[in-house]
């Protein structure tokens, strides 16, 4: 066994001992609020607590889904529907009347019976294998004496009463350590996954936020369509469009003039060379942003690294994809913009001196990270672009999720479900 498992169960053990300190007093604290409050709305203080309390169970959630993810890679969903914003007591009791009808709350509640006593119990199993080698050789060491005289001790199924039973005890002890190397990370997992059972939402529930998120974001798309086919129009107004119609006047006045005035005719005709010269770099600008043409012919990667390499900010860009593989076009081309944004949102924001970017496929799903180690703080509600990429990627079912401390770095990371081809 190397270096890295062993450190990975003593992490594993610290974990757990941890978490079944929070199984043990946070459920069973936040469980018994939760039930007082409740029934205390008959009589109207629970409309004013309930709320309150619901609101740190739901907290208490999804600390723990944070947990499951950032520790053990079990990825627990949430489906809480969202709550009214209106104010005083009508806001109240609308709040409650919502948390109280939402089958998330009630799938809360569950768990937190079952957390603090299967949860405490397989949160506390991996600090058990480890600490029971530590009091193993200490009653082999001499304490079972003064315990012997007392009748004894039972460490599992070996009664201490002499130091050849105490010596068994630190065999056993030793055992349980080695044990504990290879399977403490699995238990620490089962822990997790005990609450994924528990607080996931029934497909029913998966099926019916889908739906709705999927309603929303379809008309996000049609806005942004209607958006930028307007920006289209108005570019193509001020820009070539403008460009060709003096392009047309210079022409008009040149036929005039050519044979009156060969040298002024000449110099429209260079004019008009330049005006013409300028409305197609203006289109050919215009037919990038609509879809670049190194998107089209080489892939969503050579695309990313020839963003990279424009920019002011060193930024370097990992690629795990399968080779020769590809996404669908608009995937491609959402993720291209979206990974747009998200760089310009760092050179103009965040003061970074380094930039990267990691693109990757797993589980079916094309995987967007950008991370810079600028002053952080952004956020998709900040007025930001980070909003806007959230909408587009949501037009595929796709999530944005940002981490951005104060003080940085910011990793901004993007999933949108799709196949490979």
């Amino acid at each position: 066994m190397n270096a890295a498992k062993a450190r990975d169960a003593l992490l594993a053990g610290v974990r757990g001992f941890a978490l079944s300190l929070v199984s043990i007093v946070g459920s069973i604290l936040l469980f018994t609020l939760s039930v007082v409050s409740i029934a205390l709305i008959p009589i109207g203080v629970g409309v004013l607590a309930t709320p309150l309390a619901i609101g740190r169970v739901r907290a208490h959630a999804n600390f723990r889904r944070e947990l499951a993810a950032r520790w053990s890679g079990v990825r627990i969903p949430s489906a809480y529907r969202p709550l009214p914003h209106r104010r005083g007591l009508t806001g109240w009791v609308g709040r409650c009347t919502v948390m109280l009808r939402d089958p998330a709350t009630w799938h809360d509640l569950r768990w937190m019976v079952a957390d603090m006593t299967a949860g405490f119990l397989t949160a506390l199993l991996p600090p058990t294998l480890i600490l029971y080698m530590a009091y193993g050789w200490v009653l082999a060491l001499g304490v079972w004496r003064p315990i012997a005289d007392a009748g004894g001790d039972w460490f599992l199924f070996v009664h201490v009463v002499s130091q050849q039973s105490a010596n068994a005890a630190a065999a056993l002890g030793t055992a349980m350590f080695v044990l504990a190397m290879f399977v403490n990370p699995a238990l620490l997992r089962g822990h997790f996954q005990l609450a994924r059972a528990l607080l996931a939402p029934s497909r029913e529930a998966a099926l019916a936020r889908r739906v709705d998120r999927l309603t929303e974001t379809r008309h996000d798309a049609v806005d942004s369509s209607a958006a930028e086919l307007r920006r289209i129009e108005r570019d193509l107004h001020d820009g070539a469009q403008a460009r060709l119609v003096a392009m047309g006047m210079h022409l008009g006045t040149i036929e005039a003039l050519v044979e009156t005035d060969p040298a002024k005719a000449k110099q429209l005709l260079a004019t008009a060379r330049e005006s013409s010269a300028e409305a197609l770099a203006e289109l050919r600008d215009l037919v990038r942003g609509i879809h670049p043409p190194v998107l089209a012919e080489r892939g969503l990667a050579d695309a990313v690294r020839a963003l990279a390499l424009r920019l002011p900010v060193p930024t370097d860009v990992s690629v795990n994809l399968p080779p020769r593989a590809r996404a669908g076009a608009p995937v491609e081309s959402a993720a291209y913009f979206a990974v747009s944004e998200a760089l310009t949102n760092a050179v103009k924001h965040a003061d970074a001196d380094s930039i990267w970017v990691d693109l990757s496929y797993e589980s079916g799903a094309l995987r967007v990270s950008v991370g810079d180690n600028g002053k952080g703080g952004a956020r998709t509600g900040a007025g930001t672009g980070l909003a806007g990429v959230e909408r587009r990627l949501g037009t595929f079912d796709g999530v944005l999720a940002v981490s951005s401390p104060a003080g940085g770095p910011t990793l901004v990371t993007m999933e949108i479900p799709c196949e490979l081809s």
